[in-house]
């Protein structure tokens, strides 16, 4: 049985991605790296870039009537094996049958090219800054303006299919591009690989204007130790920190009897110390407790001597008288 026009029957979701995983497991099995392009959900991109692709593609109205199905077949898996090169995408897009797609891409011409790092310099400050997409909306504006941004014009695009669709854009095509905005999600330095620029001259254009200044961090902005161990799950040597010496003793511990240094026990150490301090009291009372005692015996020997010089005085004077 023929097929009118040349066009192969259709071939329903579910079997096409059948098809598809089918093909993808005989390409592992002969040693062949697939990288196929894998859609969540309706939206096919996500990204600053992805949506940027998708979107640039949609405003040309020479693409308007074929992109529809190209949705529609990257969006259930069709699209098996994407890889980007510079100035050149491959795919293999599961169709009625397996079909190669091969769509060649011219370089950004260098005028172009120094035109954007000069209407950019200033307002990107690093390449994670311009690969994620956090750029302001004039420099955006300016990277993705159709014939003189990033993004190819249709007559920089030379597409191929081996289907037998005549058309210039046929639907695993359309495919075809669509993955490309997808896999800018994850990848956007491709971009810059396939119209075979480098991003970092953005940056070195940049420096060559504003030199950069080396500025010392103010104490706010430097993190203690202990905060850098927090941050990042550190675990952060201690410094050397020389020994601090000992303190001398007090010359009221070097007279303390024997008792204050055995060592006491919890239950007895308030009792111990108490007995320390008692004993600490009366030893430093008894020089005067001695004093004391000694005036008073010489203060009875005393008393005591002229007790008796005045009874023998008496007595002479008895004694005279008689």
């Amino acid at each position: 049985m023929g097929w009118g026009w040349g066009y192969k029957p259709y071939v329903p979701v579910a079997k096409r991605r059948a098809q598809a995983e089918k093909a993808a497991q005989k390409a592992v099995k002969a040693g062949l790296a697939l990288d196929p392009v894998n859609v969540q959900g309706r939206s096919i991109a996500k990204t600053f870039w992805g949506k940027a692709w998708c979107d640039h593609l949609e405003a040309y109205s020479d693409f308007e009537n074929r992109l529809p199905r190209g949705r529609t077949y990257v969006r259930n898996g069709s699209v098996i094996d994407l890889q980007i090169h510079p100035g050149k995408i491959t795919a293999k897009v599961m169709g009625s049958a397996l079909y190669q797609v091969t769509i060649d891409i011219t370089a950004l011409p260098q005028p172009q090219w120094q035109a954007l790092m000069q209407d950019c310099t200033g307002s990107i400050a690093t390449l994670v800054e311009l690969l994620m997409g956090r750029l302001s909306q004039p420099v955006m504006e300016r990277l993705c303006a159709p014939q003189t941004g990033m993004f190819p014009a249709p007559r920089q695009i030379k597409m191929a299919c081996s289907c037998p669709d005549w058309a210039g854009m046929c639907k695993h095509v359309a495919a075809t591009l669509y993955g490309v905005g997808a896999r800018l999600d994850a990848r956007p330095e491709l971009l810059f690989t396939l119209r075979q620029v480098d991003a970092n001259d953005l940056l070195t254009a940049q420096a060559a204007v504003t030199p950069a200044k080396t500025k010392k961090p103010t104490k706010a902005m430097v993190l203690e130790d202990a905060a850098l161990a927090d941050v990042f799950g550190l675990d952060l040597a201690a410094p050397d920190i020389p020994a601090a010496p000992a303190p001398k003793k007090r010359r009221a511990a070097a007279r303390a009897p024997a008792a204050e240094l055995v060592p006491a026990t919890s239950g007895d150490a308030p009792a111990r110390v108490k007995s320390t301090k008692k004993d600490v009291a009366e030893k430093a009372a008894a020089p005067t407790a001695k004093k004391a005692a000694a005036k008073k015996t010489v203060a009875k020997k005393a008393a005591a001597k002229k007790t008796a010089t005045g009874k023998a005085a008496a007595k002479k004077v008895g004694s005279l008288q008689q």
